[in-house]
């Protein structure tokens, strides 16, 4: 039986060292043959490292730098334990890289739960479209053209036809008429 395995292994081998040179030589179809044969224990190896939503993904990307890297197989090793070191460091970055992302994005409910949030209250918003309404025209137009829709005070000043100090006054005088309004 061993007789038995250590030729197989000894064929497997040197039909891989064929296929290799092969694709390095840029023959697509003898890299396709590589992962054929290997593919199987790849996506194993990813499926186990990482889970199964991970898998095909991670198998995926150890193929293409494998794919990439294979002028760089010197032959030392079987084609096999190369492949294995390959998907090994491409499997452990691509967890590394999970988990950075993860980390970036809180998972845990309770951490929706104390994070700081005004609440909703509809009833303000209308309050406020009541309270702009109340404004002077001209204070009005340079309130919701500056506070509002972001423009500068020499942009407002330019299509009233106001100066930049008018401008600044009159959103000065909104505000506190809104702050005044909205206390009551």
């Amino acid at each position: 039986m061993t007789t038995l395995t250590g030729t197989r292994t000894q064929a497997t081998k040197a039909v891989d060292a064929a296929d290799v040179q092969r694709a390095v030589a840029g023959d697509a179809r003898a890299f396709e043959s590589l992962y054929r044969r290997y593919v199987p224990r790849i996506h194993s190896l990813a499926r186990r490292m990482l889970g199964a939503d991970e898998a095909d993904e991670a198998t995926q990307e150890v193929f293409v730098r494998a794919w990439r890297r294979l002028a760089s197989f010197r032959g030392d090793a079987a084609f096999s334990t190369w492949l294995h070191r390959v998907a090994i460091n491409v499997i452990l970055a691509h967890r590394k890289s999970t988990s950075r992302r993860a980390a970036r994005f809180a998972q845990d409910e309770h951490a929706f739960s104390v994070a700081a949030v005004r609440p909703v209250r509809t009833d303000l918003r209308v309050d406020f479209e009541a309270a702009i309404e109340t404004l002077p025209d001209g204070a009005r137009e340079v309130f919701v053209l500056h506070d509002i829709e972001g423009y500068k005070h020499q942009e407002i000043a330019r299509r009233l036809g106001i100066s930049v100090g008018t401008s600044k006054s009159q959103l000065h005088r909104a505000r506190m008429l809104l702050r005044s309004h909205l206390k009551e």
